[in-house]
């Protein structure tokens, strides 16, 4: 192929490249959220099936003007929705290479620079949050199958204590596992129960505190005289207010009963790597395995989980397959797929190789910090404000937020504690701003029910957020409350 053709494979990367990096620069002053429709996406992108197709340069451009136009700046400063954190521009980088040698990651033979990395990048892991080096690190998509893995090697094993094979012989006769959660344990962990055959419906909830942290004393009483297979599950970092769970005393307690103890720490288990916010998730090294999300808090583009288990026999116990046509590594190198349950995957390791390679301990401490203290600023900024209310303990990135009509302020107590107990119409007045705030599209950030009331939630997880940004957001959501609040 001629090299000057607009078709050829370095003029498309160049293409991109170009458009990728007018996108990147766009990011810091770019609207948070686009002001398209689902039909004006259509339109871009929809039609028949082309018989002879486009032009692979035109099929591009088309793309990236779609991308232009209605992409949500969630890789940017002041996106603050659902804990997503941006891609650090070694991480990106990293990606793009990944996606250019185009290899399946599931086993060395067929990839051994991803392979490599993500056994680099694994032992890294473990020394960054303090887990024991033994341990097992599957590379998945995201924080659903980061706790579907790890509860998968939880169910292997509890099961063979009790003496049944669930590889081999299923669940059908097999003992009843009892799975012990916090009553504010995270939706994935309910998605795994359900896939893995165990059913969200083996959950007995322990009811948690203020902050939603499980009460160690009830968790201890549910585990009493029960002596059949158990797991625990705990939680690093609750979605809405980012507490973490009295793990030493959630440890003890399960591993007094001999239950295996799980946990989810999607973006709390980041929170290691920092010294100032490492005591919050004391005793968590002595769990049996553990959920996480690179993109969340280590900031690679997606997709990337991370299941990791204290027991490699039980990890490899529960995802490993033979097969005769693959080749498997002689065990001198690590083969992915018996760590995950994929056999054909893209080598996320490598990002997350290049970032912590890029960062090093320091950088990740300073990330981590840094979110975190933004997301006190923004607890400060806004608790000053007559009638807005932060309804948590700001910990790590999470700042729950409320709005109350003039008659309600900040500084005044709630006549009871029980839900609704603050002025009326504080529920609408909250949906409202938030609408007004995601329309405004200075900044984005999501609703939440908390407690039985509605709240703003706040989840500063980006590389690229600045004091600014905070301060630009701000004044945003404190204009937009007082036009909500404004008579009509």
């Amino acid at each position: 192929m001629n090299p000057s053709d607009p078709d050829a494979p370095a003029a498309l990367l160049d293409l991109v490249r170009e458009r990728a990096t007018r996108y990147l620069e766009s990011l810091p002053e770019r609207p948070v959220f686009p002001r398209v429709r689902p039909g004006d996406v259509r339109a871009r992108l929809d039609g028949p099936l082309p018989a002879a197709g486009e032009a692979p340069a035109a099929v591009l451009r088309r793309l990236a003007d779609a991308g232009d136009a209605a992409a949500v700046a969630s890789a940017g400063p002041r996106y603050f929705g659902f804990v997503i954190g941006g891609a650090l521009p070694v991480a990106l980088g990293a990606d793009w290479l990944t996606s250019v040698w185009d290899q399946n990651a599931g086993l060395y033979v067929a990839a051994p620079v991803p392979t490599v990395a993500e056994e680099v990048a694994a032992r890294w892991l473990l020394e960054l949050f303090g887990l024991p080096a033994r341990s097992s690190v599957g590379f998945v998509t995201g924080g659903q199958m980061a706790n579907f893995t790890a509860l998968a090697a939880a169910r292997h094993a509890v099961l063979r204590r009790s003496g049944w094979d669930v590889e081999r012989d299923g669940l059908q006769g097999a003992p009843r596992v009892r799975v012990v959660a916090g009553e504010e344990a995270h939706v994935t962990i309910h998605g795994a129960l359900q896939m893995l055959g165990l059913g969200s419906g083996a959950i007995v909830e322990v009811p948690t505190d203020g902050q939603g942290r499980v009460i160690a004393a009830q968790l201890r009483d549910a585990l009493r005289g029960h002596d059949g297979p158990t797991i625990v599950c705990a939680q690093a970092g609750n979605v809405n207010t980012g507490a973490v769970d009295p793990l030493a005393e959630v440890i003890d307690a399960a591993h007094e009963g001999a239950a295996w103890v799980h946990v989810d720490g999607a973006f709390g288990l980041w929170a290691a790597a920092s010294p100032r916010r490492r005591g919050l998730l004391a005793g968590i090294e002595r769990a049996d395995s553990w959920a996480t999300d690179a993109h969340k808090w280590l900031n690679v583009p997606y997709d990337c989980g991370l299941a990791i288990v204290a027991d490699p026999e039980a990890h490899f116990g529960a995802m490993s397959l033979k097969a005769e046509y693959l080749e498997k590594s002689d065990g001198t190198a690590r083969d992915p797929l018996d760590w995950t349950p994929e056999f054909s995957r893209r080598g996320r390791g490598v990002a997350v190789w290049a970032a912590l390679a890029s960062l090093g301990r320091d950088g990740v401490a300073a990330l981590v910090d840094r979110c975190c203290d933004h997301a006190a600023r923004f607890a400060e900024l806004l608790g000053r404000e007559p009638g807005i209310e932060v309804l948590n303990e700001v910990v790590l990135n999470q700042v729950l937020v409320r709005f109350h009509p003039e008659s309600r302020l900040a500084n005044e107590e709630p006549a009871t504690d029980a839900p609704g107990a603050d002025a009326p119409g504080a529920d609408a007045l909250t949906r409202d701003v938030v609408r007004r705030v995601q329309e405004d599209r200075v900044c984005w950030l999501s609703g939440t029910r908390w407690r039985g009331r509605d709240a703003m939630r706040i989840s500063v997880s980006n590389w690229s957020t600045t004091a600014a940004d905070v301060e630009r957001s701000v004044d945003s959501i404190r204009r937009c409350y007082l036009a909500g609040r404004a008579p009509r």
